[in-house]
């Protein structure tokens, strides 16, 4: 039987390299858990091999903790290029998010900043774009053990296209009803035997089915592996990309549901905008000490601007039967950089098998908004005119004076040490521990008033798993995790000379308990997870009942559920993808008069199912449903948003050197919300359209 918690062989190591996060350089193997990429089909929706979990190249059926994911090609023929969408139905995840920046929650807890690309933080407020990337994986439950601090849910880890020896290039045109126009090039060529390059870059524009919404995307992504000795590898990756966009923070909740009005009804005006540009650039040199262990060094520098002119809406009043507005305008700029190390190896002792995974992560943040709003006293000032809930004039807007309302310079250093040891006991026990410490030091700048303060925190975070596969097909894990969040480390940024103690708080603490079984089956064509957790933040902050001003960390948030997923080949061409996850996420203790509420945009139930049939030339077709439960747009759960199914798909025809395929969305015209960032803006769902997408390779 296979050792599950072996790496590829160096045969199958480039590829490993190029397709997943710190270590996608599959290092060194011993030669029971070889996996050759030739028996990967590129139709079949699984991921078999992760590096999200445990930062080394370890089949995801030997994790013992759940990992979903979807691989972008699979809902970028239905135009979607945003990952709350690209993730809509995978259970016990849910989309938070409006035109501003991406935001989700896994298990019920916020994960807004636990974003990373190719295993490297990426934690700033932006709109993330999807065609630069290979897959998304949602690791379940918390990560702190390898990625540090947050992540009470979960983590996303993107992983980008990579230089492949051999690729073939690609030009892809797509068009919808909704005006997507766009043209994208994934570019690839070997210069030599030691260096591959590849480029991907591309146009979007966009309207929408939201009056005077609209969106353009650019994007320009080189990268190289260059095979510089026979032990001694260097990737690098660039991407640039900008989207510049109109804000649209829905419609509002009334009488407890959302607004009676048409889909396309928005309240914003035509000056609004929100301009977003990234710089990423990531350096990995890996080096084969030997045949058993490697050394890896990864350098990550990511450089957000965003600005945005936002007029937005905050609330109705029944009385006037108006939607009142505010005015903002933000200039921000964030500086993100990580420097990691990593040794990993393999080795034994009195016949025990392990692989050694060690590392030391050194970041350094910096984030300055400065922000002003609609001024309400002086020479100049105005007010932001309300608008009517049925009938918004969007010519009406703010003219007025705009005045400073923050103007903050954050710095951050942190530094970290884990270890992790992946323990094969005999053929069917393994055993997973990791360790690892963190410092986080923050300091915080008023610029208006010319104040300053810094904390500093430390936490350790462990993790252990179990493993024992009984049956050749079936492995059974149990699992304990722990993470934390400091002060000042969600957003980045405490507030100086803040009244009360919230800047002196320890970390809050999330633990997990996890059991659950993956298993393949039809002759290992078809992977099932089904998990079972108990997930529990204990040292959640809240007021002290006997003195608002002071904080305390007495709350308890909880969320206990199981997810179902299966995903692969059922028989011939047809291939499944699918899950379904219950949850209840609730707060258990609180101060603040939110004891006993459910999580906001967390629904108690929510699958998809997709079901594709697929030869290897000629016509293929896919169809499949998107199920989300009843959810609160609030946490004081005033404001329902009613559950939904939508029902997708999709026909093509492909040649050797062509790809043609239609792709129709919500083909019942399902009336829908997507997500909520507060009862008074909740984002309707997309109606019906049509998708035409057609790729050339040569």
């Amino acid at each position: 039987m296979p050792a599950p918690f072996r790496l590829t062989s160096y045969s199958f190591g480039l590829s490993a390299l190029l397709s997943a996060g710190f270590s996608y350089a599959a290092p060194t193997t011993l030669p029971e858990t070889s996996i050759s990429a030739a028996e990967a089909e590129d139709d079949d929706p699984r991921v078999r091999v992760s590096n999200t979990a445990t930062r080394t190249s370890t089949p995801v059926r030997y994790v013992p903790q759940a990992i979903d994911s979807i691989k972008t090609a699979n809902v970028a023929n239905y135009g979607t290029n945003d990952i709350g969408d690209a993730l809509s139905g995978i259970p016990n995840v849910s989309s938070g998010a409006d035109t501003r920046f991406d935001s989700l929650r896994i298990r019920g807890f916020d994960a807004s900043n636990d974003f990373y690309l190719d295993g490297i933080r990426d934690d700033s407020q932006y709109k993330r774009d999807m065609h630069n990337i290979e897959r998304v994986e949602v690791l379940k439950g918390p990560a702190a053990v390898l990625y540090g601090r947050g992540s009470q849910g979960g983590i996303v880890n993107r992983v980008s296209k990579m230089p492949e020896f051999g690729r073939r290039s690609t030009i892809e045109a797509q068009g919808s009803s909704e005006d997507l126009r766009s043209l994208y090039a994934d570019l690839s060529t070997d210069p030599s035997e030691n260096i591959s390059l590849r480029l991907n870059m591309g146009n979007m524009d966009e309207n929408s089915f939201r009056d005077g919404v609209s969106g353009n995307r650019q994007l320009f992504a080189p990268s190289m592996s260059w095979q510089l000795s026979p032990d001694l590898n260097w990737l690098v990756q660039y991407e640039y990309s900008r989207y510049n966009r109109t804000p649209d923070r829905g419609i509002p909740g009334v009488n407890g549901r959302p607004a009676d009005v048409g889909r396309d009804t928005t309240y914003g005006n035509d000056h609004d905008f929100i301009d977003d540009k990234t710089q990423s650039l990531r350096s990995k040199l890996t080096y084969e000490i030997n045949e058993n262990w490697q050394l890896r060094q990864t350098l990550g520098v990511f450089k957000l601007d965003s600005d945005f002119d936002n007029t937005y809406l905050t609330g109705y009043v029944p009385a006037t039967n108006k939607v009142t507005r505010q005015h903002w305008q933000q200039d921000l700029t964030t500086r993100n950089i990580y420097n990691n190390i990593e040794l990993e190896g393999g080795f034994d002792t009195f016949g025990l098998e392990h692989r050694l995974l060690t590392g030391i992560e050194i970041g350094s943040q910096r984030r300055d908004p400065k922000l002003y709003n609609a001024a309400t006293t002086g020479p100049g000032s105005s007010p932001v005119p309300a608008l009517d809930l049925y009938n918004p004039n969007r010519d009406l807007r703010h003219t007025g004076r705009m005045q400073v309302s923050s103007d903050t310079h954050t710095e951050v250093e942190s530094r970290a040490l884990y270890v992790q040891d992946q323990l094969r006991l005999n053929d069917q026990w393994q055993v997973l521990a990791g360790l690892r410490y963190d410092t986080f030091d923050i300091e915080s700048t008023n610029q208006l008033k010319n104040i300053s303060e810094d904390r500093d925190s430390h936490s350790t975070s462990p993790r252990v798993g179990l493993v024992w596969t009984p049956l050749h097909n079936h492995s059974f894990y149990a699992s304990w995790t722990k993470t934390f969040s400091p002060v000042g480390g969600g957003l980045i940024g405490i507030t100086p000379g803040a009244a009360g103690n919230s800047n002196d708080l320890s970390p809050e603490l999330t633990k997990q308990k996890e059991i659950g079984v993956k298993s393949d089956w039809l002759d290992d064509r078809l992977s099932t997870t089904l998990a079972i957790y108990d997930l529990e933040l204990y040292n959640r902050r809240t007021a002290d009942p006997n003195d608002p001003t002071v904080t305390v960390l007495t709350g308890v948030q909880r969320s206990r559920g199981i997810e179902l997923t299966g995903t692969g080949k059922i028989a011939g061409n047809w291939y499944v993808r699918g899950g379904v996850g219950v949850q209840d996420a609730t707060i258990e203790k609180d101060n603040n008069g939110l004891e006993g509420k459910r999580i906001n945009n967390v629904a108690k139930h929510n699958g998809s199912l997709f079901l594709t049939w697929k030869p290897e030339m000629g016509w293929y077709g896919e169809t499949g449903l998107t199920l989300v439960g009843q959810r609160y747009a609030d946490n004081l759960n005033t404001t329902v948003l009613p559950g939904y199914g939508r029902w997708d798909a999709l026909v093509g025809y492909r040649m050797k050197d062509w790809d043609l395929r239609g792709a129709l969305n919500n083909i019942t015209d399902r009336e829908y919300y997507s997500s909520a960032t507060s009862a008074a803006q909740i984002q309707p769902g997309a109606p019906r359209s049509v998708v035409m997408t057609g790729t050339y390779s040569f």
